[in-house]
């Protein structure tokens, strides 16, 4: 398929990273390598990882056209297939000047309807980023218990609906494609429900059950930990979320960094020996703009939240 890539808050990413020619920076996610091509036209060097073959192997594609049109090292941008949760291991024994984590699902995954992460197209049931992974959305949504699937999409898609969804979900099973499941859903909600909110009834589902499929969240916390241990001092590491449950993740672990003493407030002097390891620069979480909206409503959820390696 012919691939289009709108990267997400994609100046201020850039501002928050302070890019500059020479620096070595890590994209965790590098989908369709629109941040990274921005680094790399800074003057950047890029490591850029991601569990997706296809989408690897299409940024790469784009990336080393650049660098070539460019007169660029193509050393300057090196791709690796896996988890960035892993990116000690993958990347070692490099320290970066930067690093990027875009949490959303890419556009290359949304625009391949037979991934199955859209609720709009008619697709097989799948939403996994790495197509090599055994269980694919059917296997969960057709295996799990009705209490099961009620606590995935309550907790991992905060969806008031969760016990009637399931309940009709477990009914009309098996499930083979995504508007099966949004037939079902459908059916789960009353109507005047579905009008009121103004949200597609899927779409808290589908995030769910994406969230499951992927892991995304569990190891989210140590991960964010690991990446602040490989930033340079002065290094940044800016991530951008898409939906409250990762958001609030990120927001706790950086406050947490930052300020790690578990003393009683009530004593003058720190004995625990916890030192802050980042500084927080943005108090608030940065969102897009009206100009960026209009041109890519996929950009209407993202938040970017940024710290700063301290010496």
């Amino acid at each position: 398929m012919e691939f289009h890539h709108l990267p997400v808050l994609l100046t201020e990413c850039m501002d928050g990273l302070r890019v500059a020619p020479g620096g070595a920076y890590l994209d965790c996610t590098l989908g369709g390598g629109g941040h990274t091509l921005e680094i790399l036209r800074r003057g950047g060097r890029v490591i850029g990882i991601d569990r997706d073959a296809d989408a690897i192997a299409a940024a790469t594609a784009r990336l080393e056209a650049f660098l070539r049109q460019s007169g660029r090292d193509a050393g300057d941008f090196r791709a690796i297939r896996g988890n960035f949760h892993d990116a000690a291991e993958l990347t070692a024994p490099a320290r970066f000047d930067g690093i990027l984590a875009d949490l959303g699902v890419s556009s290359f995954q949304l625009d391949c309807r037979e991934r199955g992460f859209s609720y709009h197209d008619d697709a097989p049931l799948d939403m996994r980023m790495d197509a090599s992974q055994p269980k694919t959305a059917a296997d969960l949504v057709n295996t799990a218990s009705e209490d099961e699937l009620t606590r995935i999409f309550r907790e991992y898609g905060e969806e008031n609906w969760a016990r009637q969804i399931a309940r009709v979900v477990v009914d009309r099973r098996p499930m083979q494609t995504t508007l099966q499941l949004v037939a079902a859903i459908d059916a789960a909600i009353p109507k005047k429900v579905r009008a009121r909110d103004g949200a597609h009834p899927a779409r808290r589902v589908f995030q769910a059950l994406r969230i499951a499929v992927n892991d995304e969240l569990e190891p989210l916390r140590a991960a964010l930990e690991m990446l602040t241990g490989l930033l340079n001092p002065g290094g940044r590491l800016c991530v951008i979320a898409f939906h409250s449950l990762e958001d609030r993740i990120v927001k706790n672990t950086f406050r947490t960094l930052a300020d790690p003493c578990t003393c009683p407030k009530n004593i003058p002097v720190c004995v625990c020996g916890k030192r802050p390891t980042v500084r927080i620069v943005t108090r608030k979480p940065i969102v897009a703009g009206a100009e960026e909206l209009e041109s890519n409503p996929r950009a209407r959820s993202a938040t970017l939240r940024i710290v700063e390696k301290l010496p």
